[in-house]
């Protein structure tokens, strides 16, 4: 990986786990000292991240994270069902049994995460966020269509900035969603159609729970 894609990776992690809080000012001076390359790369990542809507541009302001808000989530929302059911909808009808096997291995994977308690869940959060998103992929690996997937993706990191703003709400409990991603699972190695409605209402009851969290605008 080049050094500009790998500061591009880094940043834009960086930005969904809120080491850089919504709205935070970009500047040179910090991102050089914390990443260690020069402001043409840097400038070079930051209007990537502009294009996928990290981050923003004010003439004469500079660089800052993009803002939340209610209605923003609910836009994320809308985009990222409508590309992951689709996407899922094409893996189930392509995938072969080795598509199976890695649904189920990195269901399993996640699910040992899923079954810690609260507490030790938390201190493992790192590790979650890594298998939940191993596990989503998985589910769509299938899916022949590039751009679909590339748009899906980018999608579902601007979904996972907003879950990192929940991570600690206790609603969120790892004995529901973990009977969530099971269901989903098992409907979609079974080629079952609800597998698609089942992810659904787990994307939208993730938001719903984060949306009470934010401003309107």
């Amino acid at each position: 990986m080049s050094s500009g894609q790998d500061l591009l990776t880094r940043l834009r992690a960086d930005i969904v786990k809120h080491t850089f809080a919504p709205e935070t000012k970009l500047k040179f001076s910090d991102l050089t000292e914390r990443y260690g390359l020069g402001i043409g790369t840097l400038r070079e990542a930051l209007s990537q991240l502009v294009s996928e809507g990290f981050v923003t541009l004010e003439a004469g302001k500079g660089f800052r994270v993009a803002p939340v808000s209610r209605r923003d989530l609910a836009e994320v929302t809308d985009h990222y069902i409508a590309f992951e059911k689709r996407a899922l909808a094409q893996s189930i009808a392509a995938g072969d049994d080795e598509w199976e096997t890695r649904i189920v291995a990195a269901f399993h994977s996640l699910g040992i995460i899923e079954d810690l308690s609260w507490a030790e869940r938390m201190r493992r959060h790192g590790d979650w966020v890594e298998r939940h998103r191993l596990f989503h992929e998985a589910l769509v690996a299938a899916c022949p269509d590039r751009w679909l997937l590339r748009l899906r993706s980018l999608m579902f990191y601007q979904l996972e900035r907003y879950r990192f703003l929940s991570k600690m709400n206790r609603e969120n409990s790892p004995s529901r969603k973990g009977t969530e991603h099971r269901a989903i699972m098992e409907a979609t190695v079974a080629r079952d159609a609800k597998a698609t409605a089942l992810l659904e209402q787990h994307i939208r009851e993730t938001s719903d729970s984060i949306s009470g969290m934010l401003s309107k605008t």
